[in-house]
């Protein structure tokens, strides 16, 4: 699998993908959280494969979701989820995927989707922290995280970070001393470091996640 890469727009993902594809593909699958239609984007990418498939809940999948409304579960938890179970078959595993927000996600040894929690990221937190009072600054995230801040910097920068490692070691403590936790995200450079609790750090999780789905799909 190649390495993610950055693009500024969309146009310039698609004639990237279009450049390096050389032939028409079988499948393509893609997922998406923003607003954009989906139809629209399946148009575009309709040129590059014979069969392009939107992730859902809906679709085929290689894990049972037991959500209770599936319809609003995001595609990339679906996907990150599929890709931790991908990497740990037969484990039960917490799937902690850190961005703008962090999700816990929760997956069964017999490889169903369990449900999981949505919190504000760390970023999030920062800001919230600026925004909603009168005399807290905005802080950045590179710097000291002592245990315990030893001025207001250092105290807002530890309470977010350091906050979010009691979390994720928080929903570990509540499964079965044999589980996994994968971790993924923008984010999660900051917390490795800092984690007593052994974690699997896959950047391409979501990744993994739709290349198993849609091979998946391709079998079936």
């Amino acid at each position: 699998m190649a390495a993610v890469r950055s693009y500024a727009s969309l146009d310039a993902a698609l004639a990237d993908l279009a450049a390096s594809c050389g032939c028409r593909a079988d499948a393509l699958i893609f997922c998406s959280v923003c607003r954009r239609d989906s139809d629209e984007l399946r148009a575009r990418l309709a040129p590059l494969a014979r069969r392009v498939m939107v992730l859902s809940a809906s679709m085929p999948l290689p894990l049972e979701i037991t959500y209770r409304t599936p319809a609003t579960l995001g595609a990339d938890r679906i996907a990150a989820a599929v890709g931790a179970a991908t990497i740990h078959p037969g484990r039960t595993c917490l799937v902690v995927d850190m961005g703008t927000a962090i999700t816990y996600d929760v997956v069964s040894a017999d490889g169903r989707y369990l449900g999981g929690n949505i919190a504000p990221g760390i970023f999030v937190r920062l800001e919230a922290l600026e925004h909603f009072t009168s005399a807290l600054p905005l802080v950045e995230t590179d710097g000291d995280v002592p245990r315990w801040g030893y001025d207001t910097e250092t105290a807002l920068r530890a309470g977010a970070i350091r906050g979010v490692v009691g979390e994720l070691q928080y929903y570990r403590h509540c499964l079965s001393t044999d589980a996994a936790v994968v971790l993924t995200g923008g984010s999660a450079d900051l917390i490795t470091d800092l984690i007593t609790t052994p974690v699997t750090v896959e950047p391409n999780l979501v990744l993994i996640g739709l290349n198993r789905i849609i091979n998946y799909n391709e079998e079936i």
